[in-house]
């Protein structure tokens, strides 16, 4: 099998990656002024490391895997602060349900009336869902995008983010509800 040298060009990272590496930043944290300086991280990180470079993968997905590793160190560092997120949302989310644990009428899940055979109007759909999500907790952020955007597993996520099992499934739980009652609110009704 031959081997693939790659080669770095950091001259041309801010021109090349930074936009794309915000991107992907911004869809993990929600907040522009983090996203902003996870980028810049990666950048100084990827100065620093230039001799840890192999060649085996290319110039961008080496910068993504070091900016994926640096949303992982903010979620991690910030897991303490936010546990407290964990119990105002269980006392929060109590307002879904009843007594008997039976649904509020107002929030309880409607049928979606959509023809899941026409394309979605997807960037107006992202838009909304990005508002959306920009609604939840820093914490349940972190756990949802952990868990649906980037495909980790709950155990993966608990240890990450230093939490229970049971905290990550209230978490992801209340997430969901959350983003089907603005989703609800904001798309399917208009």
């Amino acid at each position: 099998m031959e081997h693939i040298n790659n080669t770095l060009q950091p001259n041309t990272w801010i021109e090349q990656y930074a936009d794309m590496l915000f991107s992907f930043a911004l869809n993990r944290t929600s907040n522009v002024v983090i996203a902003k300086d996870l980028v810049q991280d990666t950048f100084l990180s990827a100065l620093k490391n230039l001799s840890t470079f192999k060649g085996e993968v290319s110039e961008k997905n080496w910068l993504f895997t070091i900016l994926k590793n640096k949303i992982i160190d903010y979620y991690r560092s910030n897991a303490r602060t936010l546990s407290s997120d964990i119990n105002e949302l269980v006392e929060e989310s109590n307002s879904f349900f009843d007594e008997e644990e039976n649904w509020q009428p107002q929030f309880r899940p409607q049928q979606w009336e959509i023809d899941y055979t026409q394309e979605i109007e997807t960037k107006e759909f992202y838009e909304i869902l990005e508002m959306c999500k920009q609604k939840l907790t820093e914490l349940q952020s972190a756990v949802f995008t952990m868990k649906y955007l980037d495909d980790f597993d709950a155990d993966e996520i608990c240890k990450e983010l230093g939490i229970s099992s049971s905290n990550y499934w209230v978490l992801i739980h209340r997430a969901k509800l959350q983003l089907r009652h603005c989703l609800e609110k904001n798309w399917i009704q208009n």
